[in-house]
């Protein structure tokens, strides 16, 4: 009789997601099928009321733009409380990885939850970020708009992608920093940009 592997304690988990490989790949056309797909189930096995909005942004949001092969998801909640209580059950019991907070920052963004997704094979497919109406996280929006509409900024960003997936290809919290200085200036740029109408 085989014995069963114990569980992951939340620091086994943490390490192993944080290790797994960055890959860039030539921009999918089909990535925003992909999401909307997502979007749907989301809709149909959620609870009724439990959401007010979801979108797609980063990358794979950005038509042309190389990506790591992952769809990111921004998912308003009514209430993180209420998330856990009802939401997680439901999607921990589909496989999708669930992690309360950011895992490597203490300076982060306030706590939300945030899901991976996977294949059938184990690859992620889906970060799902589930926030309340008013969280930073929505700042993402701006700089996903900003790259759609400005492309000598998303080539920019590109490039800078590229070189760090190049020299950090097995430490995702790394990556991501590195790329702060620049999301952090190209949202400054677009929030300044937008006019008041658009408010």
């Amino acid at each position: 009789m085989n014995a069963q592997r114990p569980p992951e304690t939340l620091e086994q988990r943490i390490r192993r997601v944080v290790q797994e490989v960055v890959e860039i790949v030539p921009h999918n056309p089909d990535w925003p099928a992909v999401f909307h797909r997502e979007k749907e189930h989301l809709e149909s096995c959620l609870p009724a009321g439990s959401i007010r909005r979801i979108e797609h942004f980063g990358s794979t949001a950005i038509p042309g733009l190389a990506a790591k092969p992952i769809i990111d998801m921004l998912v308003e909640v009514v209430s993180l409380d209420q998330t856990k209580r009802e939401i997680v059950p439901i999607l921990e019991s589909q496989g999708y990885d669930y992690f309360w907070r950011p895992m490597w920052s203490e300076d982060a963004p306030p706590s939300y939850a945030w899901f991976i997704k996977r294949d059938a094979h184990g690859v992620r497919t889906h970060h799902i970020h589930m926030v309340e109406r008013r969280f930073p996280q929505w700042d993402a929006l701006l700089f996903r708009d900003y790259l759609i509409t400005h492309p000598e900024v998303a080539a920019a960003y590109q490039e800078l992608k590229l070189r760090l997936a190049a020299e950090h290809p097995d430490d995702r919290v790394a990556y991501a920093k590195a790329k702060t200085e620049f999301i952090t200036a190209v949202t400054e740029r677009a929030r300044q940009a937008r006019s008041p109408s658009s408010e």
